[in-house]
Parts: C-alpha cells; structure tokens; sequence
C-alpha cells in the first residue's frame, strides 16, 4: 500500500515509517520544513509538502494514497485546546476524502478516553464522551467520519518512550531540573500507561494491515508506572532530592503539567494483544529513564 503519513518525521512517526517500509508498503510523508524533507527522503519515503493545519495539504495527501496514518499534532500545550480543534478539523478533512471507499485512516488519541472514572483501567472498548481532556475531538471526530462510511480506527496512546524521549515526562525533566527536586503529588501511587517506541510503532503496521472499522486499539506496554516511581528514577538519574507534595502545592512546581501530574489513569491492552496479536516487549518506562540520555 502507499501509505500518507502526518506526523512522518516526528518521534514515533518516523519509527512507524520505517515499520511501514520495512514491510514493503510505499510511504507518503507529510513534511512541512525542507528539513523534514530531506530526512523522509533519506529514510526512503517520498514526500508530500504542508502541515496539518493547511487542510488542502491533507486532503491531496489523503486522495494520493491507499490508507492514511495521522499521527500528526502540535504539542503547544499552551494552545492545547486549540490543538485538538485544529485536529479534530484535520480528521474530518481527511475523512472527507476517503469517503465513499474503503481505504483505511488510523486516527491517534489517547488511552485516558477510555477510562470510565479516575483509578479505572481504561480499555478500548469503552468511550468516555464526557472526558474533560480536550482531546476527545479526536475521537469525536473520528465518530464523525466513522458514521459516513469511513474505514476508521483509534490508535490510543499511552507514555511513548526510549532512552530519549518520555512522553509528558520529557516536559517534566527540565521542571525538575530547575526545581533541583523531583516532585510527585501525595502518595504518588497514581500511575500512567507507557509504551516503548518500537512496540507502538509496530502496532501502527498491525492495525493498518488489519484495518477493523471502528475498531479501538491501546498501545500499551505497562498498564501503569506510579508518578512515585518515576519521581525517584529521575532523583537517582539526576542526583537530586525526592519530595512529596500535595495537589494545592502541584501548580506551583508543575506548571501547566499539574492538570495532569495527578491523574491515576491506568489502562489495559487485552483486547488489543487479542485482536492484533501484539506482543509487546520492549524495555520498560523506568528501565529507559535509568538510562536516559542525561542531555535531554
């Protein structure tokens, strides 16, 4: 297939490109910079110039293609609402197109959609409608499309990571950093779902390959790591102090973080190991943060 992938040259999608070319499918790369042309070529995938934003981009991008994998979104968490407006309009430009056919899209969202109360294990055949976070546009989207006609699923993602890169917990480093402490809030027992990169970016392939209208997945490798746990490897890896504080304190320490610094948002994979016959075995969340490049 030749795939149109947003989000090509970014942390899991380049991984999820190579995957693609790996298995011989042909890859359309969204690129919005020379530089990220350049890099696409050099991986051996061809290059389709815009962003997400310019919905033309998409939609030639998507018409060009025989699937689509969008991946692509701005993490300005200071526009973070804005954001998700923004992809939600991406989804349904793109769905648009690949209406009237049967040509798969994966849209991307995230595993805490799929939790019916906080401390629940989210799971992929559950849809929190009324889920505060701003991303559920993503999933009304593609709802949205999903009733037209369109052959779409949701890729729900955790924590993705290596040794360079942790998720939201790559916006905490530098807190801590600067803080000279690493913070958790109260017992710090509230956990978040993680995934390495490669297993993630390998689910993309299986899900694409067996694409199920409709269908749900979780790219989950852990079901939960405890902000406790993460708090103390990152005091051993940066030689500093690790201190409870509460959530009143959390704003002050976490910044824009602290809305989800908290949260206890564990999340299953079951129906996706089933389904998919994903077996994920990568390294750990906390494995790759003992060994994380200390430079990042």
């Amino acid at each position: 297939m030749r795939v149109f992938v947003t989000g090509a040259t970014g942390f899991i999608g380049s991984h999820v490109v190579r995957e693609l070319l790996d298995a011989n499918h042909l890859v359309l790369g969204l690129a919005r910079s020379d530089e990220a042309a350049k890099a696409l070529i050099a991986a051996g995938a061809e290059v389709h110039r815009g962003n997400i934003e310019d919905l033309e981009s998409l939609r030639t991008g998507s018409a060009a293609a025989d699937a689509v994998i969008h991946l692509g979104f701005n993490h300005d968490f200071s526009r973070f609402a804005e954001n998700c407006e923004n992809d939600k309009r991406a989804i349904e430009a793109m769905g648009a197109v690949l209406e009237g056919s049967d040509k798969p899209i994966i849209i991307t969202s995230g595993t805490g959609m799929g939790n019916k109360a906080p401390g629940d294990c989210a799971t992929e055949d559950h849809w929190n409608r009324n889920h505060p976070n701003p991303r559920a546009a993503s999933e009304f989207a593609a709802n949205a499309i999903l009733e037209r006609g369109v052959n779409v699923s949701v890729m729900r993602l955790p924590q993705v990571h290596n040794i360079e890169k942790f998720g939201l917990i790559s916006y905490l480093i530098p807190m801590v950093r600067e803080e000279g402490v690493s913070f958790y809030i109260g017992d710090g027992l509230n956990r978040w779902p993680a995934g390495h990169v490669t297993d993630v970016a390998r689910l993309y392939l299986l899900a694409l390959e067996r694409a199920e209208k409709g269908a749900r997945y979780h790219a989950v490798g852990e079901e939960g790591v405890s902000m406790r746990d993460v708090a103390e490897v990152l005091g051993r890896s940066l030689k500093l102090p690790v201190k409870s504080i509460t959530a009143e304190e959390a704003p002050a320490h976490f910044g824009w973080l602290a809305m989800f610094a908290g949260l206890d948002m564990p999340a299953s994979c079951a129906i996706t190991r089933k389904k998919l016959g994903w077996n994920p075995a990568g390294p750990g969340l906390i494995a790759d943060l003992e060994k994380m490049n200390c430079a990042v």
